[in-house]
């Protein structure tokens, strides 16, 4: 039986989720470019590592995880059961999935201590330039 790396299956199913968020998005009735237009806002959270990079990654990561989108889309879909709509909380939450499911698609996972270029599915940028084949997760 082959061998399925996780690095690789994590990316799969991150290429999924971000192709269901813009499934979600088009047939909510959400405009498609609010993805596009709320991207980048979630990188915001990378402004931690200004202070060094232990407080930068559990910002970077408490932003980049599904957690708490998960749970505004919930309080979004609640909202609309009781015909209280809040729209914006719903374009919001998908949008925030949406982002973190292109990041991990793309390699970019959670961050450890070590620096931002360290990540759970191994290293980015210039770490992965300069460790080439030492990091055995990808």
């Amino acid at each position: 039986m082959p061998e399925l790396n996780p690095v690789v299956a994590q990316r799969v199913e991150a290429v999924v989720v971000a192709a269901l968020a813009v499934v979600v998005t088009v047939a909510v009735g959400y405009p498609w470019w609010s993805l596009l237009a709320l991207f980048l806002v979630f990188d915001l959270s990378m402004l931690g590592y200004l202070r060094g990079p232990r407080l930068g990654a559990f910002c970077y990561n408490v932003v980049h995880s599904y957690t708490v989108p998960a749970l505004l889309g919930a309080v979004a879909v609640a909202a609309a059961a009781f015909r209280d709509e809040i729209g914006w909380l719903g374009v919001l939450a998908v949008a925030w999935v949406f982002h973190i499911a292109v990041d991990r698609a793309l390699g970019y996972g959670l961050k450890t201590t070590d620096g931002f270029e360290h990540t759970h599915l191994g290293l980015i940028g210039k770490a992965r330039q300069a460790g080439r084949g030492s990091d055995p997760r990808g």
